[in-house]
């Protein structure tokens, strides 16, 4: 005998709502394993369910539909699940049953070019092949010896980055900076200008608006060829804007077991914290600093630990945003958690972001800490020459502002003074243009000979002799 059609119930109805659930469970459509028993906000009280941290649950709801949830923890008997959409429509008793196991995605190729959700599903309204191989999100951690040691410069593109701050193969870089200062036009502008291979980009709580605008306008059509988008916006629940920085990091190791060199890009860490402070709070996690729980900071730990080089060829370099809360980034936790892990920080200045400076990259407070197994000696002289020249003109950028400052009191600062807006042309850099790296560490040099006296320095100026050192430190 056919089992019946599902029928919608008025929720108000329960006695005919108990029998609708008791005839499915008789025709076995719906095998029960477990039963909802308590809806606190975004997160459901189970009873009978047998299931694992992580595994994926599907609950048939009486009004006729299904939704998706995600095992998070347990109280005593109960079983705590947080559905990866809205609660509306869940009743007492609707049935829940266990599907496959932990979330996974199927990665290969086919993902070029395409817009995901946080549950791997396409956006771009444009069906998905069932191609390639299916891989657990969760990962695999990799041996750290069996790693191999970054020393291969990559290029970015962006002047500033390219001549002080450089990044290497399998390099985790930070992008610090407040809100409206313009870090997604900079990754953008990075992953149209870098030599990577592949782009996976995670845009994980951002505002609707600014997701069209970031594919059309800050990547444009042609690098999203090459390119894997994730896209979880703000109003999503908080599963879903952690799974999807699992999902992203996954297809970006599949791509690296290819031998593929990764550009991954994740925005924002702090909203993937945020997100996790949110469940942990709803599991009665106590709040350690300013309300994040422990969990927080352990997901950023494993989660950035993903990235990075390879075993073998391939490698996957990492750009995370951290969204400074008023612009103070000593007090910021999510920041200071993540310059411990990561092996670089760039600073963007709200200050120079006001002046028309971009990329409004502060180059006296951002750092790259494999700067002297990427660079040549002789550029490594020239980018510490450099920053002990401008923090010289930073100290007295407002005595010289007011006009306090006597031009011949300090002969090298008068040197500096005289360079200023080669310098901050140098910086500068328009959104669409591009640079490559032995340009954007040749100019450094021509610059830093224009402030110095120093013997030491006058062989920068020799460029020729600079290309061979950079040909040679690149093979």
């Amino acid at each position: 005998m056919d089992p019946k059609p599902k029928t919608s119930i008025p929720l108000w109805d329960k006695k005919q709502r108990e029998e609708v659930l008791s005839e499915q469970q008789c025709h076995n459509v719906f095998p029960v394993r477990g039963k909802v028993y308590k809806v606190l906000g975004p997160m459901l009280e189970a009873t009978g369910l047998k299931s694992s941290v992580g595994h994926v649950c599907e609950i048939n709801c009486a009004t006729g539909h299904t939704l998706e949830a995600e095992v998070v923890g347990f109280r005593a008997e109960y079983t705590l699940l947080m559905p990866v959409g809205r609660t509306v429509g869940i009743a007492p008793g609707d049935p829940i049953r266990p599907l496959s196991g932990l979330p996974s995605i199927r990665v290969g190729n086919h993902l070029l070019g395409r817009v995901l959700d946080g549950m791997g599903k396409p956006m771009d309204n444009k069906p998905l092949p069932a191609t390639g191989r299916v891989r657990n999100i969760q990962g695999i951690k990799l041996n750290p010896f069996d790693r191999h040691i970054i020393d291969r410069p990559m290029q970015l593109g962006v002047k500033a980055m390219d001549a002080c701050l450089p990044m290497g193969w399998g390099q985790r870089m930070g992008l610090f900076a407040g809100a409206g200062i313009g870090k997604s036009s900079l990754m953008g502008m990075l992953a149209r200008n870098s030599d990577a291979e592949i782009n996976v980009i995670a845009l994980i709580g951002e505002r609707s608006r600014e997701v069209r605008e970031f594919l059309d306008v800050s990547l444009g059509a042609e690098a999203l060829q090459n390119s894997v988008v994730v896209v979880v916006t703000s109003d999503m629940p908080p599963v879903l804007r952690v799974r999807a920085a699992y999902i992203a990091t996954t297809i970006a190791e599949s791509f690296r077991e290819d031998g593929k060199d990764v550009l991954l890009m994740v925005d924002s860490l702090t909203r993937i914290a945020q997100a996790q402070r949110e469940i942990g709070l709803m599991l009665g996690e106590p709040p350690a600093s300013k309300g994040y729980t422990p969990s927080c900071f352990s997901l950023m730990a494993e989660l950035l630990e993903r990235s990075g080089p390879g075993v073998k060829k391939g490698d996957i370099s990492a750009f995370y945003t951290v969204l400074i809360e008023g612009d103070d980034l000593q007090a910021d936790p999510v920041a200071d958690a993540a310059m411990a892990i990561l092996d670089g920080h760039v600073i963007l200045d709200r200050k120079l972001a006001e002046q028309g400076h971009f990329p409004a990259i502060n180059v006296l407070r951002s750092v790259s800490r494999l700067d002297n197994q990427l660079l040549s000696s002789v550029q490594m002289k020239a980018v510490r020459a450099f920053r002990k020249k401008m923090s010289q003109y930073e100290h007295m950028e407002d005595m010289i502002s007011i006009g306090a400052y006597e031009s011949g009191t300090n002969p090298e600062l008068d040197q500096v003074i005289e360079v200023i807006p080669a310098i901050r042309s140098f910086l500068q850099q328009e959104l669409k243009s591009s640079s490559r790296r032995e340009e954007s560490a040749q100019g450094l040099l021509q610059l830093v000979s224009s402030m110095t006296n120093e013997e030491s320095l006058n062989e920068t100026r020799n460029v020729q002799t600079f290309n061979a050192a950079q040909r040679a430190r690149a093979q």
